[in-house]
């Protein structure tokens, strides 16, 4: 808990699997949370997985009170009734108000941090969304801090940022630079200092080339443009060392040297986050002037309805959000 103020979680795509898993996490014991959404409907979902789950919607955050009989619910009014499996733009506007009034409880300081359910992009869209997704919707109402905001993603044994996201592998090279990898590491430090409580952050950085480029051998970039960063980067006093090559960077000893590896593409380090944690990875939203995770996974429209659904990624993004709140509250002077 967090002064007693809730982790407040958005519904997501009501089409998706974001009630039954916020429904499983609540009996698996995570009490500190209220959600956004519609209390019968949450009623209906429970009854139909043959889930005991009693609820009480709130007037207002400031109500939420810790229990552990109910699950507290702060309602909403979907226009289309959300069928599993097919979304349904007439709701998008809804599941965007959602996220704003979230991001509203948390920048009050009403929440301790927001949790959100994974969205159907096109479907917002269809609405009027006018951003690529969650992030950059977060990031226009938010403060923002220099290389902010950043994508983490996090499980128990790995975190990692990558420097480039959702773009052609080809385009990666054109588009690191070294006052890109210093301004995310440094963000990188900042963070891994006030939300994890650790004093003097460790980051791995990643090489673009095989080999780490093997002194220019095998390409440039890592001689000329990542050596340069982390020279700067240590004379700023940000603990950051390499470039490393990434077929040796994950392996368990690796692992134990460092606090977090900055990559330089997605598939570089997602792929071994979710090699060793799949179910347990947690997406972490850094540079916002509020705590936002999310589950590391999508809609899941295949499944929804089913009862399938797997809410480890959802009680490791709770949990993450939890322990990121209680370090910023310690860190405070």
């Amino acid at each position: 808990m967090s002064n007693h103020r809730p982790f407040v979680i958005t519904p997501g795509e009501p089409a998706g699997i974001g009630a039954e898993i916020t429904l499983k996490s609540w009996l698996a014991g995570q009490r500190d949370i209220c959600i956004l959404e519609c209390p019968h409907r949450l009623q209906r979902i429970a009854e139909n997985l043959g889930l005991d789950i009693a609820f009480q919607p709130l007037d207002h955050i400031d109500e939420f009170t810790p229990q552990h009989d109910k699950l507290q619910v702060l309602p909403l009014h979907w226009p289309a009734t959300p069928l599993a499996g097919s979304p349904d733009s007439q709701n998008g506007q809804v599941v965007i108000d959602a996220i704003s009034a979230a991001i509203d409880y948390c920048r009050s300081s009403a929440a301790a941090g927001m949790v959100t359910n994974p969205i159907q992009k096109s479907t917002l869209y269809e609405a009027g969304f006018a951003f690529p997704g969650h992030t950059e919707f977060l990031a226009s109402k938010a403060k923002i801090d220099a290389g902010g905001p950043m994508m983490m993603l996090a499980c128990d044994a790995l975190r990692v940022v990558p420097l480039t996201i959702h773009v052609p592998l080809a385009a990666v090279p054109k588009m690191i630079s070294s006052t890109a990898i210093v301004t995310a590491a440094t963000l990188l430090s900042k963070n891994l200092q006030r939300f994890f409580g650790i004093d003097d952050p460790h980051i791995a950085i990643c090489g673009l080339n095989p080999h780490a480029g093997e002194n220019g051998t095998i390409g440039q970039e890592d001689r000329d443009i990542i050596m340069p960063a982390i020279a700067d980067l240590q004379a700023a006093g940000v603990t950051a060392t390499g470039p490393y090559p990434a077929d040796t960077l994950f392996h368990e000893a690796a692992r134990a040297r460092y606090d977090a590896v900055l990559g330089m593409y997605h598939d570089q380090v997602l792929i071994p986050i979710k090699t060793l944690d799949f179910f347990g990875g947690v997406n972490i939203t850094l540079g916002l002037d509020f705590i936002r995770t999310s589950p590391d996974h999508g809609t899941g429209l295949d499944i929804a309805g089913t009862g399938t659904a797997r809410p480890d990624s959802l009680i490791a993004a709770i949990n993450m959000a939890r322990k990121m709140a209680v370090a910023a509250n310690s860190a405070k002077p």
